[in-house]
């Protein structure tokens, strides 16, 4: 694909609701986020295009929260890929931009030349939703179900929430002359407006082994598998989106549904990690433990695994004794 300087849909995602099938959903676009995600890390390909994955699930799936949540989605595994995990920060605000942030973890000596969603194994699919001091997080895990990562979160709405959902993505690296070679990807999620309110099931999951199809009968799961044939006919460049603008593609793709549009939600990559977060990590560590953690050079050392920032402390000042002198 050739891409050329920013457009102005990327890095948004697009809520929009089909009237006549009863149903809803988001376009996205993602440019600059994948940037400041993987930039950070020097991943291998496959593990890059699993992360640029789970961040376009995140972006589409976090978009339905309220202000000031948080949504985490989380992937552990056998394989080679152990772990993928992102956080999706809502606006503070009406009219801010959302924030994502992700990372992998994996054995390099493990990875093969297969498929990228070859390189995880057998594993589970987490959902987290922090709604804010004093609110109990809802968590929801299913099995890994599928053959890629946006199958296996169709399967986990299934299975955990009932829901039915589809996902279309498109990801890959973008080039252009004068431009560097980049990650860009898109995509459109399709959901069955719900009874109530999604994320309210309980924990760990009610409906194993469901599949979205089998949610629905008779007149909704025929406009479900209608409007699943219309997204079907997508192309890759239409996700992607360097010509095509989401409005634009959803009114080619559900004219007859009548979609009706909202406003879009911008996106970047922004994470919250801080020196002082990281003294409060420290803080349930005696100076015994702390003093196991201080390196010959008389420091303690932590790395974000989210940005690659790097903080060097002094031992003394970390650990739950200092917090007893700091309030003294």
């Amino acid at each position: 694909m050739t891409i050329g300087s920013k457009i102005a849909w990327d890095d948004t995602v697009l809520p929009f609701q089909l009237d006549l099938p009863d149903m809803r959903g988001r376009v996205a676009r993602l440019d600059g986020v994948l940037d400041g995600i993987l930039k950070q890390h020097d991943y291998p390909p496959q593990v890059e295009a699993l992360v640029a994955e789970m961040a376009l699930l995140t972006a589409l799936i976090g978009q339905t929260i309220k202000l000031r949540w948080k949504l985490s989605l989380q992937v552990q595994s056998k394989g080679a890929v152990r772990m993928i995990a992102t956080d999706y920060y809502a606006p503070q605000k009406e009219g801010e931009a959302a924030r994502i942030r992700a990372y992998a973890t994996y054995d390099a000596d493990r990875l093969t030349d297969a498929a990228p969603f070859d390189q995880v194994g057998e594993g589970y699919f987490a959902v987290l939703i922090d709604q804010g001091e004093g609110n109990k997080p809802y968590q929801g895990i299913t099995p890994l179900d599928g053959a890629t990562l946006s199958e296996c979160a169709e399967a986990y709405f299934a299975q955990s929430e009932q829901l039915p959902t589809q996902f279309n993505l498109s990801f890959g690296k973008s080039s252009a002359p004068g431009v560097a070679e980049h990650w860009r990807a898109g995509g459109v999620m399709l959901q069955h407006i719900p009874k109530a309110s999604p994320f309210v099931a309980q924990e760990g999951g009610t409906g194993e082994d469901l599949k979205p199809a089998d949610l629905l009968a008779g007149e909704e799961s025929e406009n479900w598998n209608r409007v699943n044939m219309l997204l079907a006919t997508v192309e890759d460049l239409e996700l992607i989106g360097p010509s095509v603008a989401p409005t634009d593609l959803l009114v080619r793709l559900f004219h007859e549904e009548q979609p009706r549009i909202y406003d879009a939600q911008s996106v970047q990559f922004g994470c919250t990690c801080s020196e002082d977060r990281v003294r409060q990590s420290l803080s349930i560590y005696s100076a015994k433990d702390i003093a196991t953690m201080t390196t010959d050079e008389g420091e303690v050392t932590a790395d974000c695994q989210f940005c690659g920032a790097h903080y060097v402390l002094d031992p003394k000042s970390v650990g739950f004794e200092a917090e007893q002198l700091d309030c003294e």
